[in-house]
């Protein structure tokens, strides 16, 4: 019997409790930080999670967490994501390239296939959490995962210059349009603390990201401000939601928290 794709999904998602897409109106707002980071915290916490990387042209999840040299697994059904640790599962089009240098020049259809494959042909086994890391802006992939993915909700990662807070109020909006919940905003790179005299310097403004919150009817999530150390860790492979005395570190960890509550609450409404 031919396998069919959309039997594959449905079974596949029927046995994830919650998916969570990570997208920005942006690039270069951290938005594959924060989703790196929320999926690490949650498997921290004892979740089941399976994380996603759809960023098909600029995949770097598995240099984030260290993985670069690690291969997909499973035969010519199926495919078994890479395992970080007993509760984390990462699957990303940067396992598949022979070259790491070497650009994925695809269009529409060959990536809405390469997503459907990810979703309904791996083996994600039973999960508490699927989060998604989208490229930015609103275009095939984020298309894509709506229509693959019934179900799923959003968190939008910005930035407080007005050119990101205004691409990411289109992010929202794109959700709202495709009935797709917003679990809320998150602004990254929110202030900088001086390491040498502790004063607090404003470098890309702060409170935009609340501001487009209150304004668009969607719960604000909270500011992570910028350290060098969140780059460094992005760099080593090793998530600053794991590095202890580090105020970053301690307001994701909140924001976790506020996800948790949200996803809880939008899934019994």
């Amino acid at each position: 019997m031919i396998p069919n794709p959309e039997q594959n999904i449905a079974r596949n998602l029927e046995k994830i409790k919650h998916k969570i897409v990570v997208m920005s109106g942006k690039g270069g707002v951290g938005k594959s930080t924060v989703a790196t980071n929320l999926a690490v915290a949650l498997s921290e916490k004892g979740k089941k999670v399976g994380l996603l990387d759809i960023d098909i042209h600029g995949p770097n999840i598995p240099k984030m967490l260290g993985i670069e040299d690690k291969k997909i697994g499973g035969d010519e059904k199926s495919m078994l994501p890479v395992s970080v640790s007993p509760n984390l599962s990462v699957i990303s089009m940067a396992f598949l390239l022979k070259d790491r240098d070497m650009p994925v020049i695809w269009r529409g259809p060959l990536k809405m296939k390469a997503i459907k494959q990810f979703i309904g042909d791996v083996k994600w086994g039973e999960l508490d959490y699927l989060i998604i890391d989208l490229p930015p802006g609103t275009g095939d992939e984020p298309l894509s995962i709506a229509q693959v993915i019934p179900g799923g909700a959003a968190v939008v990662v910005t930035t407080p210059q007005d050119v990101a807070l205004l691409d990411s109020r289109k992010a929202v909006m794109f959700a709202k349009t495709l009935n797709m919940p917003v679990i809320g905003i998150i602004e990254n790179m929110s202030g900088f603390t001086c390491p040498h005299c502790g004063k607090e310097i404003d470098l890309f403004k702060v409170g935009g990201g609340k501001k487009s919150a209150e304004e668009l009817g969607v719960p604000f999530l909270g500011s992570i401000p910028i350290d060098g150390r969140i780059v460094e860790s992005g760099d080593s492979g090793k998530p600053f939601v794991l590095s202890e005395g580090m105020k970053a570190s301690d307001v994701f960890k909140s924001i976790v928290e506020k996800i948790e509550e949200i996803v809880e609450q939008q899934n019994h409404e």
